[in-house]
Order: structure tokens, then C-alpha cells, then sequence
């Protein structure tokens, strides 16, 4: 995945019971090659956990929920499992899900286990080898992925079988409450009474939403698969665990959070975050001017997200250094929905 390994070694303290888990796969995975389970650990995400798993030369991907103490209806995978299992069929970019296991006895936590893409590349940085000095990169990247979240929210939810996934009606009204209703269980004294009267101005000002679609809910870049040397078509999308039908605009807001810290990468070229919003309006036919309270509605509640993975840090639930420093991130998430409520949408 761009210049950087795509697995690593087990990180201390993400082990599994690998024998229970391979045991179990082999009872509920058709199939499965007779050669000795092989694991190595996707290192990128900071949430969930991640891992390939080699049967031979068939992979498969688990995810499970990180350790320690989860805030409500947060990582579910068995709504991963259920998306995966049906949208492949409609939408190419969905990896396909075959197996899910409730079953905390197996490995400490429900887990999913999906379809492993292999050969390609994922962006975290700073453009891979494979498109460093493409020309047009960064409008080329921002084109494609208007193009996937677009598709997305066109897919007929209820053919493939997903009318049950959620319940559209009041979806921004739970959303904001859900999210307020988290940040108490975690809140910070230096930024909590930013992030509350965010959260009542939220709601004070809630939009109302449009026709029903899939929402991804955590949709951005390093979410996106693309083909080497290929930036003009996503070709997977991945972590499902928060996927859901309600207002499609939520995944636009969340994407223009995401935009500015993709735009660091100087290498990528990407263009202003009102590019992006101006292509998918294009698609959908709406007015980009719609979008600002989704983006601080985004921004507000990533900030949300990153707190919940310091705490989880600070009360010793993680072994993963990496969630040390978030703490101080948690301000610059507050001010920037509070600067985008302002009109401030650079």
C-alpha cells in the first residue's frame, strides 16, 4: 500500500488465539486450503483490528473490534458482515463478506471475515510509486472518488436485500444525539464545553434530509483502493463497521473533514475541498452550499472519534503508541467546526 509495507508482524498486544480462531474458520469457511493458517496485521488502522490470514495461497481479511471497553453500537461487525455479504453484488467496490461469528469465546470479540484484495494500492501519504508524477493526480484521485461515493448512494438498497439495514427516518436527530451522548463518556476538560455547544448548535440547525441512501459513514482516501498507477477509479472501499441508510450528505461532510489532512501530502496535488463537493453536487444534482453543516457536523464528530481512541490509550485499553498523541488533536477538530459553522469552508 503506496510505498509502505501492507502488513507487518503482529503488534505486541493484538495477539489472537490463532489456533481457536483457525479451528473455527475451518468449521464455518467452505473450502479452506489444508495448509497451516498464516497471519500478519494490516498496521495502518487505529481502530479496528485488522489481519490477513493465508490458507496457501488463499487470504482472507478478519476484522474485530479493538480492546477494552467500546462506546454503544460502535465497531459493530455483525452490520459489516450483512452489508459486505450482499452489496458485492451491486457495487463492484465492496468486498465480499463470508463469515460472521458472534461468538466472543473464539477470539475475545465478534469478527468478520471478508474477501482479501490483493494488489493494490491504498493511500496514506504521499503519492506511491506507482503514480508519483501522474499527471493531474490529485483532480484524477478527487474525480474517482466523487464518482464511487456517487454510485453508492445511487445502489438500490432494498434489491439487494439491505431495507432492513436502518431506519432512515430521524437519522440526523440519533446521529447528533448519539455522538453528544458519546463525547460525555469521554469528554475532555480542555475542549468539553466547545464540543457540547457544537453539539447543541448541531442540532438546533439540523438540516432536512433528502431521499434515503446507503451511507458509508467513514468515507476518505485511505478507505479507497486504487489499481496501480490508476488514479481515475476506486476499485475497493473498505471499513464497513459504521455503514448505514440515512442522509447521504453525511458521507460528503465526512469526506471534507478528511480533505484538508489529505491535502498535506504535497506529492497528491489534491485540489480545495470545494473541488470535491462541486463534483459529487454535479452527480447528485443538489446545491454544493448544502454541504457546510455536514462538514461541521463531520469535523465535530471526528473529533468525537479521535477522543474515544485517547481515552482508550490513556485507560490502558491499547497497546497501539500511535493513539498517545491524539489527545492533542482533539481541539484542532472543535475549532475547525467551529470555523466551517462561521462560513469558513477554505
Amino acid at each position: 500500500m503506496g510505498d509502505q509495507p501492507e502488513v507487518a508482524a503482529i503488534r505486541q498486544g493484538d495477539e489472537l488465539d490463532w489456533p481457536r480462531l483457525e479451528a473455527w474458520l475451518r468449521a464455518h469457511v467452505p473450502d479452506l486450503p489444508g495448509e497451516q493458517m498464516e497471519v500478519a496485521q494490516f498496521p495502518r488502522g487505529t481502530a479496528n483490528l485488522t489481519y490477513r490470514l493465508a490458507f496457501g495461497d488463499l487470504q482472507l481479511v478478519l476484522r474485530r473490534p479493538p480492546f477494552g471497553k467500546i462506546a454503544p453500537g460502535a465497531h459493530d461487525m455483525h452490520r459489516e458482515y450483512t452489508i459486505l455479504s450482499k452489496l458485492w453484488r451491486a457495487w463492484p467496490c465492496a468486498p465480499r463478506a463470508y463469515a460472521f461469528c458472534d461468538d466472543a469465546e473464539v477470539i475475545g470479540a465478534p469478527f468478520v471475515v471478508s474477501e482479501y484484495r490483493g494488489g493494490g494500492v491504498v493511500i496514506f501519504g504521499e503519492a506511491p510509486e506507482s503514480m508519483a508524477g501522474l499527471p493531474d493526480l490529485g483532480m484524477r484521485l478527487a474525480t474517482a472518488m466523487a464518482d464511487a461515493l456517487a454510485d453508492l448512494h445511487r445502489v438500490d438498497f432494498a434489491a439487494v436485500g439491505l431495507s432492513d439495514l436502518g431506519k432512515p427516518e430521524g437519522y440526523l436527530d440519533r446521529q447528533v444525539a448519539g455522538w453528544r451522548d458519546r463525547w460525555t463518556r469521554v469528554a475532555s476538560e480542555e475542549c468539553g464545553a466547545r464540543y457540547e455547544a457544537m453539539g447543541e448548535r448541531l442540532a438546533a440547525e439540523m438540516p432536512q434530509s433528502g431521499p434515503p441512501a446507503l451511507v458509508h459513514n467513514d468515507y476518505k482516501l485511505d478507505n479507497c483502493q486504487f489499481l496501480p498507477g490508476e488514479p481515475d477509479r476506486v476499485v475497493s472501499v473498505f471499513d464497513w463497521d459504521m455503514a448505514t441508510l440515512g442522509d447521504p450528505l453525511v458521507d460528503v461532510g465526512i469526506c471534507l473533514s478528511y480533505w484538508r489532512f489529505m491535502r498535506r501530502a504535497e506529492s497528491l496535488g489534491l485540489p480545495e475541498s470545494r473541488v470535491f463537493a462541486q463534483l459529487y453536487a454535479e452527480h447528485m444534482g443538489i446545491d454544493p452550499d448544502r454541504l457546510r453543516w455536514y462538514e461541521a457536523f463531520a469535523d465535530w464528530r471526528t473529533g468525537v472519534a479521535v477522543q474515544q481512541l485517547y481515552d482508550r490509550f490513556r485507560k490502558g485499553n491499547s497497546a497501539d503508541q500511535r493513539l498517545a498523541n491524539l489527545g492533542q488533536s482533539v481541539e484542532e477538530f472543535i475549532e475547525r467546526a467551529e470555523a466551517v459553522m462561521a462560513g469558513d469552508t477554505a
